[in-house]
């Protein structure tokens, strides 16, 4: 396997000369339950999305000094972003975007460019088993209505968007007759046409993945280039008046009088409401209301050369769809409108442990256990990120204490790239006072303390997440691998 090092470095150089300088060289090894804060304008990470997106476009600078606003937004990833252009085109407030590195720096510029029409980690048949069949199709409906704000928001921006749906691979024979109960549900109570495919059917017209037994095809799923929907946010943002300041981490809170008082290296914001978008870089320190309430875990994904005429035939990509397999574990992957292959999985539990080759040489492993002609392909960019996975495996879009003027949008366990957009909605209308169609479970409660198996929730568990973790990985590739 070759080395990604040498692309890396040439990436990261190109970066030095963007619009707006680096102060702090990309830190490979963030950990957010471990650093105080995620830095102060630290460089991005060499994924594929910022080294193909271009010079990120202009942003309005570090917080310049002390300054007052409406609305302050903490985070400039898609959901930050999204949720400034809702606030100043359906209720005509301009916020204040305050981002720590550079704009769209952390789980926007990382993920796998998946948009799918989910919400959390949990299956419609799951939704039924905790809220009942009511909220469940109400909870869909909100997804489909995702699914369409996404499109609204992307139709004018360039992000090389690759529609057809979502293919959910079965990697084991076992796993089929659970898809094929799941897929029953979707078209008969959702009224989601949900198909299934056999073995053949997948490996002969979409793609052979030589493990695949079978798959459930999703109608909604789009594929996009994350690097440039970020960028393209921003765009959109600004032209609407929103001030974004990179390099503006939040490094002190006090609230008096219902008024925030947010300070930054540079300056103090003092804003009427926040608004809390900083996903699985969201440090234990950055408010009260958030410590403990997220377990960030590391995804890594990596992108090959591109793939030549023969290789594609090899693995009879025929289709350019989303794909994901049924593993608990999952590897996300596609064919990228370049003819490369992008593959992700999960990685390590620390950021200490997340630069270590291993992680990157067990992902290629996986790649070629699917694609067996692509074995000794190079791999052009690999790189981590953290994802916000809260510990019932659902969202919140939600104002925590009803005496302060302070909303979070957090929890999308791998699902935020479509679903960001309506958090982003949802987030405005809670800051905007707008609540009255806000009644689903995920607008209606905090993010939840660590639990066990959901019968006993607690911070003082909060501890053990990582012990966890790691016994549930080892669990997990059981039953995924073995069992």
């Amino acid at each position: 396997m070759e080395s990604a090092s040498q692309e890396i470095s040439g990436v990261e150089k190109e970066l030095s000369r963007s619009p707006t300088p680096a102060v702090d060289a990309y830190d490979p090894a963030y950990d957010p339950l471990v650093d105080a804060t995620p830095g102060k304008g630290r460089d991005y990470s060499p994924s594929y999305w910022i080294g193909t997106a271009g010079a990120p476009p202009e942003d309005d600078g570090p917080l310049p000094g002390d300054t007052d606003a409406d609305v302050v937004i903490v985070g400039s990833g898609f959901t930050g972003l999204t949720a400034a252009i809702f606030l100043a085109e359906n209720y005509g407030i301009k916020a204040t975007v305050l981002e720590a590195n550079r704009t769209s720096w952390g789980c926007s510029t990382r993920n796998g460019g998946q948009a799918q029409c989910a919400s959390g980690r949990l299956k419609r048949s799951q939704w039924i088993e905790r809220w009942g069949l009511d909220t469940a199709l109400r909870m869909h409906q909100e997804c489909v209505d995702g699914m369409e704000t996404f499109k609204s928001l992307i139709k004018d921006i360039d992000c090389d968007p690759q529609p057809g749906g979502h293919l959910y691979i079965a990697h084991r024979a076992k796993v089929m007759p659970g898809l094929v109960k799941e897929a029953q549900l979707l078209r008969k109570t959702f009224n989601y046409d949900a198909q299934i495919f056999d073995a053949q059917t997948v490996k002969e017209q979409y793609v052979n993945d030589v493990e695949a037994a079978g798959a459930l095809h999703e109608p909604e799923g789009i594929g996009i280039h994350a690097g440039k929907l970020a960028f393209g946010y921003l765009k959109k943002a600004r032209a609407l008046g929103v001030k974004v300041h990179p390099a503006s981490p939040v490094t002190g809170w006090e609230t008096r009088k219902g008024i925030h008082y947010l300070q930054t290296p540079h300056g103090t914001v003092k804003a009427q409401s926040v608004g809390i978008a900083t996903g699985g870089y969201t440090s234990q320190s950055l408010h009260p209301q958030l410590k403990n309430r997220l377990l960030p875990i590391l995804s890594n994904s990596m992108v090959t050369r591109p793939l030549t005429p023969s290789e594609i035939e090899a693995c009879n990509f025929r289709t350019t769809q989303i794909i994901t397999d049924t593993r608990v574990l999952r590897h996300y992957y596609r064919l990228l409108p370049d003819n490369r292959l992008q593959i992700g999985s999960r990685s390590a539990i620390t950021g200490f442990d997340a630069p270590k080759q291993k992680y990157e040489d067990k992902l290629y492993t996986d790649m070629v256990r699917k694609f067996p002609a692509l074995q000794g392909i190079g791999i052009d960019y690999s790189w981590w990120g953290w994802v916000d996975v809260s510990h019932d495996m659902m969202p919140r879009i939600f104002q925590p204490n009803e005496s302060e003027t302070l909303y979070y949008a957090l929890g999308y366990g791998g699902n935020g790239v479509m679903y960001s957009a309506q958090a982003g909605k949802r987030l405005a209308q809670w800051i905007a006072e707008d609540t009255k169609d806000l009644n689903l479970p995920i607008f209606q409660s905090k993010l939840p303390y660590p639990n066990v198996r959901e019968l006993v929730e607690s911070e003082y568990f909060a501890p053990f997440r990582r012990l966890g973790q790691r016994f549930l990985y080892r669990w997990y590739h059981l039953k995924d691998e073995v069992l």
